[in-house]
Order: structure tokens, then sequence, then C-alpha cells
């Protein structure tokens, strides 16, 4: 399903797939519906500050948004990939990760990645929730 008010995939490919009580979630990044990107700025010479702290919060938040159209939470989630551009900003993503959630949550795995599809996103995650399907207020037909 696509969600609407969200940013639009860059691909042929469903913001969030279900699957029986399974709501699989595509890798989402920072990147808001007008196509600019949450903890990515530049100044007027060009130089760019990427904070992975905002980039991780914002991706975060569009995973929840997107969980919540499709008749879930954060708190469904059972499992987390996340793509990081560089291990050096683990640190603040990790931290901002432990704002939403703690060891009750779910299983995560972090992975280092050569790139992302634009150069001023850090971040990427995707992740998988049990929802079960005839759970009440689940969108129809999702």
């Amino acid at each position: 399903m696509l969600v609407d008010g969200k940013a639009r995939p860059r691909g042929r490919f469903p913001h969030v797939k279900r699957a029986g009580d399974f709501l699989y979630v595509s890798g989402t990044s920072s990147r808001r519906p007008d196509g600019t990107f949450a903890g990515a700025s530049a100044d007027p010479m060009g130089v760019t500050d990427l904070d992975i702290r905002a980039q991780t919060r914002a991706v975060i938040e569009n995973v929840r948004d997107l969980l919540e159209a499709a008749g879930g939470g954060l708190s469904d989630v059972v499992n987390v990939t996340t793509y990081l551009v560089s291990m050096n900003d683990f640190g603040g993503y990790n931290e901002v990760y432990g704002e939403y959630f703690d060891e009750t949550g779910p299983a995560r795995t972090t992975v280092a990645v050569h790139q992302l599809p634009h150069p001023h996103l850090l971040i990427e995650i995707a992740c998988v929730a049990h929802v079960p399907a005839d759970r009440p207020g689940k969108e129809a037909g999702s």
C-alpha cells in the first residue's frame, strides 16, 4: 500500500506490504513529501550539514506513520534492519533509537552500506511488524 501524505517511493514498490499478520515496511528515509530531507541542510556556498540524530528521528517517525496507516504502530515492530552510510554515525543513531525502543523491543541488525539513493541520506530503516489482520481499526485491503 502507498500512504498518502508521505514521500512517494523512488521506484515501483509499496511503502508497506501486508502478508498475513505481518507488515513489511520498505526501506524508509528522512525524505519528506516535498523531496527535501530532515537532518540535511546546505549553506549558501553549498556546504552540507548532515545530522544523524535528526535523520534517525525523522526515519523512525516516518516508519511510525506508515505503520499507523496500515493499522499498526511502533510497539508492533518485531524486526528492524538499519542501513548506515558510516558506522561513525552509530552512536548518534543508537542514542535516538533508544528514545523509541528498548531491550523489550524489536530484534535489530545494523549494517554499513556504501551509499543510499541520495548523497544527503545517512540512514535508511526497513522493518517487520506483527499486526493481526483482524485487529480493530486495520485498514481494509492493506
